[in-house]
């Protein structure tokens, strides 16, 4: 008996769910093979004082970016108008505190084992590498965001954030007053 649909298709897999984990075996191959020819020129020893002090300036360096984090919405929230000593102008982000993100990204990449996560967590650390993956991040979520479908998340996105002609987002919740009646009482259930 057929009900007059299609049968169902199998999804493609798509070449992250493929790729993506073999390139995450493929790295951890290759870190630990790296770390075993430090250890075969330098000393076993040597290998654990860098992968505790990887550890150590990893968590150092997630600490502090956190709490310039911290800071930075603190003064945010203290700008917004209403606050006492705001000067009612639009609170705007604070240079210092772009790149956070990469900054716990490069913290967390040093405190992974591993000597290629120690680099690319060190690179991270560079302000001009941090600042231009940042600019890169913007542009491509920003392109990624105009040629979404309507109705995914960019449409969401976009739909909570209400814009005054004059640039600033308002933001609010919306409160319906409707007169109770008999109509806002429970119905009873039907029955068969």
């Amino acid at each position: 008996m057929t009900t007059g649909t299609p049968p169902p298709t199998a999804r493609r897999r798509s070449r992250a769910r493929t790729f993506v984990p073999l390139a995450v075996a493929a790295w951890a191959v290759l870190e630990i093979w790296l770390l075993i020819l430090v250890a075969d020129v330098a000393g076993g020893l040597t290998v654990v004082i860098l992968l505790a002090a990887g550890i150590l300036l990893g968590g150092a360096v997630i600490k502090s970016a956190g709490r310039r984090a911290f800071r930075n919405l603190t003064e945010t929230l203290q700008r917004m108008p209403g606050q006492p000593g705001a000067d009612g102008s639009s609170p705007a982000a604070p240079e210092s505190g772009r790149g956070n993100g990469f900054l716990m990204l490069g913290g967390l990449l040093i405190m992974i084992p591993g000597l290629i996560s120690d680099v690319a967590g060190l690179l991270l650390l560079v302000p001009p590498v941090r600042t231009a993956l940042s600019r890169y991040a913007e542009r491509s979520l920003d392109r990624r965001m105009r040629t979404a479908a309507p109705g995914g998340f960019s449409d969401a996105f976009q739909q909570a954030r209400i814009h005054r002609p004059d640039g600033k987002v308002v933001q609010g919740e919306v409160i319906r007053d409707e007169p109770s009646g008999p109509h806002d009482e429970p119905r009873p259930p039907l029955e068969p």
